[in-house]
């Protein structure tokens, strides 16, 4: 099975990591060493250089969500289990489970889904001809999966523009953890650092949110969390997938509504439209209460946004930690990493 988006995932690919695996639940754990290979999981003997099973990545599932260590199986009918602790390795099953279940085909269910919407929205359309609508039921009907795969081939023709994303592996875990530190350990949005062409900070379906790289240039990691919380503020205001249906237009949204997929060039240019985007912030309401609940200092980021200095220093003047010094976003380390993450590009 081809995972999608190979740009993205390809630098998970050899990724090795030590785990404790066993066959039954009745028997003793060993050590093994993990191998993530293109389509496969493969557990190997760290003595003898062989395999003792192979994984399928589409089946692997996490068995202990929010516990520690975390417990993978290749399917809950399997008695099989390996704990893995290694963060590149737990950041890297996270990126590539969610590939996994975009390419993973669902004929039935989805069909069935957006069939039915074709035929409810047929109705709408006849009377009202609005564009508008279209776009905005075709997104509510979209399943998780589909959207995550819509939002990686966005990210595709963006990245013509601007490079692939900096992914040095010693920075991955660190950029894992400040987004599990900004946003929480439930539905994380996955952070990527462009190297260039980017100026703003931008979002896509599938809880991606895309940074520029003069965040990691600042002396400290507040203004990157600041944006990458802003952007989780906006793609939670307005549906991040509906600018990519307006950019594909009428006739291809339909064919996603009615077939469950976009035609292979509705989204041939979309990095252009996205980089040249200058939409307005949330309201002030909004990310007020945003960066409180998430006990970031609000200053870094608005200093970083060079926006009028009338919004600016408003921006300021409401920050809720502007007389407070919240504790430390990340060590030292994980920030070295970093800012060394797009080194040389």
């Amino acid at each position: 099975m081809k995972l999608g988006s190979g740009t993205v995932l390809s630098k998970y690919q050899r990724l090795e990591a030590i785990g404790l695996w066993r066959e039954t639940p009745e028997e003793q754990r060993r050590e093994v060493i993990v191998h993530l290979g293109e389509a496969t999981l493969v557990m190997t003997d760290p003595r003898s250089e062989t395999a003792l099973t192979h994984w399928s990545l589409p089946a692997v599932q996490r068995v202990n969500p929010g516990e520690e260590p975390a417990v993978f199986s290749p399917g809950s009918d399997s008695g099989e289990s390996v704990e893995i602790e290694d963060e590149a390795m737990l950041a890297a099953l996270r990126t590539v489970h969610s590939a996994v279940a975009a390419a993973r085909p669902h004929p039935g269910r989805l069909r069935g889904v957006l069939i039915g919407g074709g035929i409810a929205l047929g109705l709408i359309l006849t009377t009202l001809v609005i564009p508008a609508v279209l776009f905005s039921h075709t997104a509510r009907m979209v399943p998780l999966p589909k959207r995550a795969d819509i939002g990686m081939r966005a990210l595709d023709d963006v990245m013509r523009l601007t490079g692939a994303p900096c992914d040095k592996e010693i920075a991955l875990p660190a950029l894992a953890r400040l987004a599990e530190r900004v946003f929480g350990p439930e539905d994380t949005p996955i952070l990527y650092i462009l190297p260039e062409g980017l100026t703003r900070p931008a979002h896509l379906p599938g809880g991606v949110i895309l940074l520029p790289k003069s965040l990691i240039e600042q002396d400290s990691p507040d203004a990157l969390a600041g944006a990458a919380l802003v952007e989780g503020v906006a793609a939670g205001l307005q549906d991040p997938l509906q600018p990519i249906l307006k950019y594909a237009g009428v006739f291809a949204s339909f064919e996603l509504l009615t077939s469950g997929d976009l035609p292979d060039k509705a989204l041939s240019g979309y990095g252009e439209t996205l980089l040249a985007r200058q939409p307005a912030l949330p309201p002030q309401s909004n990310l007020i209460a945003a960066f409180s609940e998430a006990q970031l200092p609000l200053t870094p980021w608005a200093r970083w946004l060079d926006a009028p200095p009338d919004e600016t220093e408003a921006l300021i003047a409401a920050d809720p930690y502007r007389e407070l010094t919240p504790g430390a976003l990340m060590q030292d380390e994980d920030w070295m990493a970093l800012q060394s993450v797009c080194a040389g590009s």
